[in-house]
């Protein structure tokens, strides 16, 4: 199963809990690493994407965005010893326009992910500065210079050339909004979709676990 989580709420709990924002997705960044510790004890859960930072959240203030970028490497850097991502074997993968990346971000993300590139555990993927339109425009414009006339060895080709190749299961978005915010758009053209009221930061292994069951007893017909 591949399990997409837009992780929303951080700013919100922070102000609900009298924090600076930045205290927020301090709290946001500790969840993630729990949540990709049940994902990797989960026999269900294969690959986990995370919605950490679209393009659109580029225009915030540049003191939360310098916040971010120190709380990304950080948390990279430290992934790089974390028991738990030894201990599942957890391939990392950092996705996103890399050119609008901090360079010591860039830096981080590279090392990381030549360190779990040889697990064989799950998968988590970290969008940062993605964009799904972004996506499927740049795919669009590499498969373009391919002479395709065939429509599955186009799509297959297509397929290969997005950031995140692997259709999505299911959507989980926390933080009470219903909608995906252009997160992972072709690949969730299938998923399931699950919203929850929860801010990030409160998500809890309980609710984690009912959404999966919510999941299973879906019936999936894939627009048939």
């Amino acid at each position: 199963m591949h399990v997409a989580i837009i992780m929303d709420g951080n700013r919100r709990w922070a102000k609900s809990n009298s924090k600076p924002v930045w205290y927020g997705h301090v709290k946001g960044a500790q969840k993630l690493k729990e949540v990709a510790r049940w994902c990797g004890e989960s026999p269900d859960v294969k690959t986990l994407t995370v919605y950490a930072l679209s393009t659109e959240n580029l225009t915030r203030n540049a003191t939360e965005l310098n916040k971010l970028w120190d709380l990304y490497k950080k948390e990279l850097l430290l992934s790089l010893n974390n028991k738990d991502v030894r201990k599942n074997q957890l391939r990392i993968n950092v996705i996103g326009n890399k050119s609008l990346w901090r360079a010591d971000v860039r830096q981080a993300a590279a090392d990381l992910m030549r360190a779990t590139s040889h697990y064989t555990g799950s998968a988590l993927n970290i969008l940062i500065a993605y964009g799904g339109q972004y996506e499927i425009v740049n795919a669009a414009r590499k498969l373009a210079g391919k002479a395709i006339h065939s429509v599955p060895l186009a799509e297959a080709a297509f397929n290969k050339l997005l950031m995140v190749n692997e259709p999505v299961d299911l959507v989980i978005r926390t933080g009470g909004e219903h909608r995906l915010s252009n997160f992972l758009l072709y690949q969730a053209a299938y998923a399931e979709l699950f919203f929850t009221d929860t801010l990030w930061p409160d998500f809890s292994k309980k609710e984690f676990e009912k959404i999966i069951g919510w999941y299973k007893k879906r019936n999936r017909r894939f627009g048939r």
